[in-house]
């Protein structure tokens, strides 16, 4: 959704920036919280998602893309913890 300026005749955006950027960062964060630190980067890309959808990003696919793999990202940490019985694995 676009908006033109009355005076200068430039379009700018009705939705916010940032709100796309949490969207692309929830899909980064959560695909790399399936290799390494999902405690952390699980949590993360679950609230950015979150926060992008609420805000109406234009990117809705990539927030939840990223919501997604943030509760991938859990679900594999209890199963590593379930299988292990610890917070820490590799390859």
């Amino acid at each position: 959704m676009r908006l033109t300026a009355p005076a200068t005749g430039r379009t700018e955006r009705a939705v916010p920036r940032d709100a796309d950027g949490m969207a692309v960062a929830s899909f980064v964060l959560g695909l790399l919280g399936l290799l390494v630190l999902n405690v952390f980067l699980g949590p993360v890309a679950i609230t950015l998602a979150l926060v992008a959808l609420w805000r109406g990003t234009e990117r809705p696919g990539r927030a939840l893309l990223g919501l997604g793999l943030g509760v991938a990202d859990l679900v594999v940490l209890v199963t590593v913890l379930q299988l292990d019985s610890t917070v820490s694995w590799s390859f």
